[in-house]
């Protein structure tokens, strides 16, 4: 399969991961909106690290000091793109205040952060070290 397509298959499923996790704190109470976005967010950035880790970047399990240099650097950028998603999902959330435009916000947020993300960890995680 080509790299581009098994990367989009993937991180659909990471973004369906991330929405239903948070869909399933606003069945909760839906003033949770923070506590919301980070359970997402974790259980996005568990399923992608995965997912990148053995299906698109092939990457095998390696000592555990280089596993942890790889976690940690792959950590570092997931800040930096996670800010593009909760900025541009909260922005949409203030605007529309309904949850359909916030995931729409989140989608476009997530889309922007891992195209931005493939090319960091590319280059800079999984390049075997």
């Amino acid at each position: 399969m080509n790299i581009i397509f098994k990367y989009l298959f993937f991180s659909i499923i990471a973004i369906i991961i991330n929405l239903a996790s948070q869909r399933l704190i606003f069945n909760v109470n839906d003033n949770f909106f923070v506590f919301a976005i980070i359970v997402g967010t974790i259980s996005g950035f568990v399923s992608k690290y995965l997912f990148d880790k053995y299906f698109i970047f092939n990457d095998q399990y390696s000592p555990f000091s280089d596993e942890t240099k790889k976690l940690l650097k792959y950590s570092f950028f997931a800040v930096f793109t996670t800010l593009i998603f909760w900025f541009t999902e909260y922005i949409f959330w203030v605007i529309y205040q309904t949850h359909t435009a916030r995931e729409i916000g989140a989608i476009i947020g997530l889309s922007i952060g891992y195209y931005l993300k493939y090319n960091l960890d590319k280059k800079y995680v999984f390049n075997k070290l």
